[in-house]
């Protein structure tokens, strides 16, 4: 059987991890073996960038901070993610390069483009079969996190302006790769976001 790669994207508090969850419990029922990753942090390496990327203390450059993502993204492909596919797997990712386009890319105003071909070069041009955007307004998705009780890493600390910026960029992505993308409402009940999921992988099996 052919392996398949999919990503979750959306803002901070859309519900990714609970969908993942959701996905892989019910392809594991059909037989399939599932590796789950996910950005950054998804390899030993990966854990290490991690931390610098999201916790350390001090300033870090927009283009210094999508070089690091670049770095743990160049890992995570060669040494899990591409072999999982070649062996038949279906790969579930929280984040991919997505992820570096809105928040880098638009959240710092570098630009996407830029951003997107770093990401490209870095992964040797690797794309999802399906990227799952979970898309939920600004609002809800900090009400969630606050709700977490957790403290917040770099990112999901940032101002408004910028969640909205990163909110919009999924949002232009997805309209311009509409084969690829997957659009649901972050703000519908978890089942029926399953379901919806569930329905559009179980066409690329």
């Amino acid at each position: 059987m052919a392996g398949l790669f999919i990503t979750l994207e959306g803002g901070d508090g859309s519900g990714k991890s609970t969908q993942s969850a959701l996905l892989a419990e019910w392809l594991v029922g059909e037989g399939r073996t599932v590796v789950h990753s996910r950005e950054p942090g998804g390899t030993e390496l990966g854990v290490e960038l991690r931390e610098i990327i999201l916790h350390r203390r001090g300033y870090i450059t927009p283009r210094a901070e999508a070089l690091l993502y670049a770095a743990d993204r160049a890992q995570n492909i060669a040494t899990r993610v591409r072999p999982a596919i070649d062996r038949g797997e279906i790969v579930i990712q929280d984040r991919y390069l997505d992820s570096s386009v809105a928040y880098q890319g638009a959240g710092r105003v570098l630009g996407g483009a830029e951003v997107r071909e770093l990401s490209l070069w870095a992964t040797d041009g690797l794309l999802p079969d399906l990227t799952v955007l979970l898309d939920l307004d600004v609002a809800s998705g900090r009400a969630r996190l606050d709700a977490d009780d957790k403290v917040f890493d770099r990112l999901e600390a940032e101002k408004v302006d910028f969640h909205s910026r990163v909110r919009d960029a999924y949002l232009e992505l997805a309209a311009s790769e509409p084969s690829r993308f997957l659009v649901i409402d972050g703000a519908l009940p978890v089942g029926e976001i399953a379901r919806a999921i569930m329905e559009r992988v179980a066409r690329l099996l």
